[in-house]
């Protein structure tokens, strides 16, 4: 009876999940294009809605909602299925969709080619783990541990990589020292120089059009006299429009930036601006700690064996001297601390999905696009749920030691701490760059 309840609980939630994931898909990615396969916006849902579970699941452990076997069965089956999904599933339908998209190639060997395909990228895929010590030597070749190791590793990869970008983009952006000081005036005359460029091309393409109705209205016999002159003026009219419609693009794109510019400057002078300069102060100072405690945990290979709320509330129960339950408090921060970290984990991510999809993605590339933000998605969220581990009290931990095997937590956390600390020191230095060439107006 218990069992059929918590599944149920379980079964709504999710359902809960696939409707976010479908909305989300619809109003954000998609908001722009027509849905032409709705397999695609059923796999989003379903990738999403099974990387929720997980969180879920994880809240769940903390708070302890439904029994703990029922949670441990909810366990196992939200791990199977989004590994099923994230290495069957989803590179089988890329495969698929690209083979259907060429066109010699025929109906009766899709099905073939797309299983070739994907043995190719089991291959690779495979492969990921050979260079990482992420198993312990007792696991077999084909075992679930060998699957979850090698997500876990891309996964991390991914999320190291946009938390080393965002920890350095977000002060950046924030804070007011960042921002160019831009005058209207300056603004106003590119664009009339803009303007001006664009009234010449103008008035040079008229003027190949009216070469061209010439061209067409002469007699025969006074065609072959006057098309010596005729190409001498078409070919220095083009060679005139080139150049200017280049420099058009130029000048375009110098405005656009300056507006930018003039934006964020005056968004700064406003509450909302000051707030966020502030709070790019605390990101400035987090990034600083972040870089600096990466890079002691690489140079003494060094990996956390409490968790930060459980260590923040010995320290100050021993050095305070004042009387509190450690036990009691670790349990409810470290859920709030939790709930935050999944919150702005699925939130953060969904982010950055809708800004790369909208730079990259076409009319034809969208659905395809979609289906490896999808993989990557599932990726992204197990690794958070392996990574999360370290910030749940030790008793709260073996759940998901037992759920995820032996693998080795360990080496997944010095691996996030060299990738962040590699795309934050990259990061800084490609801003740095953007912002030496940016023009003081």
């Amino acid at each position: 009876m218990a069992v059929a309840r918590d599944t149920t609980v379980i079964f709504l939630s999710q359902v809960v999940f696939f409707f976010l994931g479908w909305l989300f898909f619809m109003k954000q990615l998609f908001r722009d294009y027509e849905v032409h396969q709705k397999m695609v916006q059923l796999f989003f849902s379903i990738t999403f809605a099974l990387s929720c579970t997980l969180f879920e699941l994880i809240i769940f452990e903390i708070l302890g909602v439904l029994e703990p076997s029922s949670r441990f069965l909810h366990w196992k089956l939200a791990l199977y299925s989004v590994l099923f999904v994230l290495i069957v599933v989803l590179p089988n339908y890329v495969s698929f969709s690209i083979l259907s998209s060429i066109s010699f190639v025929r109906r009766n060997w899709l099905l073939p080619l797309t299983f070739s395909a994907w043995l190719v990228f089991i291959y690779f895929f495979w492969k990921t783990g050979d260079p990482f010590p992420i198993l312990s030597p007792k696991h077999g070749i084909f075992t679930i541990e060998q699957a979850i190791s090698r997500v876990g590793v891309i996964g991390v990869t991914v999320m190291a990589v946009l938390s080393g970008f965002g920890a350095v983009n977000a002060p950046y952006t924030c804070l007011a020292f960042f921002t160019r000081s831009v005058e209207q005036s300056s603004i106003t005359k590119m664009e009339i120089k803009l303007m001006r460029t664009m009234s010449t091309i103008v008035a040079k393409k008229r003027r190949l059009c009216l070469l061209e109705r010439e061209l067409t209205n002469r007699f025969v016999n006074l065609i072959f006299k006057v098309l010596h002159l005729m190409r001498w003026n078409f070919s220095t009219l083009n060679g005139e429009i080139i150049p200017l419609e280049q420099l058009s693009r130029y000048i375009f794109l110098e405005v656009v930036e300056l507006r930018n510019m003039k934006d964020r400057l005056d968004y700064s002078k406003t509450w909302q601006g000051r707030y966020f300069n502030v709070l790019g102060y605390f990101f400035s100072g987090y990034c600083v700690y972040k870089i600096i405690i990466s890079t002691i945990n690489i140079i003494f290979n060094r990996v956390g064996k409490e968790d930060p709320v459980t260590k923040g509330i010995r320290i100050a129960v021993e050095y305070m001297e004042i009387q509190l339950d450690v036990q009691f408090w670790s349990q409810h921060i470290s859920f709030l601390l939790v709930g935050v970290i999944v919150v702005t984990s699925i939130r953060g991510l969904l982010i950055q999905l809708t800004k790369f999809f909208d730079k990259i993605s076409s009319s034809k590339s969208s659905n395809l696009i979609v289906l490896l933000l999808a993989q990557i998605m599932g990726m992204y969220f197990v690794s958070s749920v392996l990574l999360m581990r370290m910030n749940m009290p030790v008793e709260y931990r073996s759940i998901i030691t037992e759920v995820l095997g032996g693998l080795q937590f360990n080496f997944y956390h010095q691996w996030f701490d060299l990738m962040f600390l590699i795309s934050a020191l990259v990061s800084i230095a490609f801003l740095w760059l953007a912002h030496k060439q940016t023009p003081e107006v």
